[in-house]
């Protein structure tokens, strides 16, 4: 089976407890205005198989924590995000956080179906106009479901208000040169950075611009 894959990363350190594998499916249909990740939103790009995951993710595994699913939207592909799953649980035990814009009820049977295979979910979509006061969450109407044992014991503590001490964003460097950031910025963090930048002298251009056009190539 193949999914439609934006990138894969480890080690990832703030999307959940400890070092974690990121995985990031390409495609969403919920468009959330102010989206950090609207390079996500392109359906049918990057297409891979899901065995070519497993196998990268596998030469991470002794070393990591956890896994975070994110996107990009993985509800989109749920037939490709439980054999995804399936795969990744006959290889590690460790803890399976998974991001999901659509509303709990909206993919309730899902999750019912996926019995076991998520440790712990974030529902709902990001809304630009809501405080955004909680650890994990980009704004306070999204909601943390803990669906094991294992999701309880690593996320029960993720129920409270952000702390000073909660790390914002990952930098990652890529071999093309690409630099790109993994994580839930505070609000307003990237128009900061190109303002501190730009005093610098320097120029970026962040997934928060032109929302309009990826839309509209959707």
């Amino acid at each position: 089976m193949i999914l439609y894959l934006s990138r894969i990363h480890f080690p990832v350190t703030t999307l959940g407890p400890g070092r974690r594998i990121g995985i990031w499916f390409q495609g969403c249909s919920i468009h959330c205005t102010g989206c950090v990740s609207s390079d996500t939103w392109v359906t049918r790009k990057n297409r891979v198989s899901i065995d070519e995951v497993t196998t990268v993710i596998t030469t991470w595994l002794n070393d990591a924590e956890g896994i975070t699913i994110s996107g990009g939207e993985p509800f989109d592909q749920p037939e490709a995000l439980e054999e995804l799953l399936r795969k990744i649980r006959s290889k590690t035990s460790i803890d399976i956080l998974v991001y999901s814009g659509h509303t709990f009820e909206n993919i309730l049977h899902f999750v019912e179906k996926f019995d076991g295979l998520i440790d712990a979910l974030i529902s709902d979509p990001y809304v630009e106009g809501v405080l955004q006061t909680l650890a994990l969450r980009g704004s306070d109407n999204q909601r943390l479901h803990c669906l094991t044992e294992l999701g309880k014991k690593r996320f029960n503590q993720f129920e409270r208000t952000l702390v000073p001490s909660d790390k914002t964003l990952d930098i990652m460097f890529e071999e093309d040169g690409a630099i790109w950031l993994a994580g839930i910025p505070r609000r307003d963090d990237m128009r900061l950075l190109k303002t501190i930048l730009a005093t610098e002298g320097h120029q970026i251009v962040t997934t928060q611009d032109d929302r309009s056009t990826k839309r509209s190539n959707s």
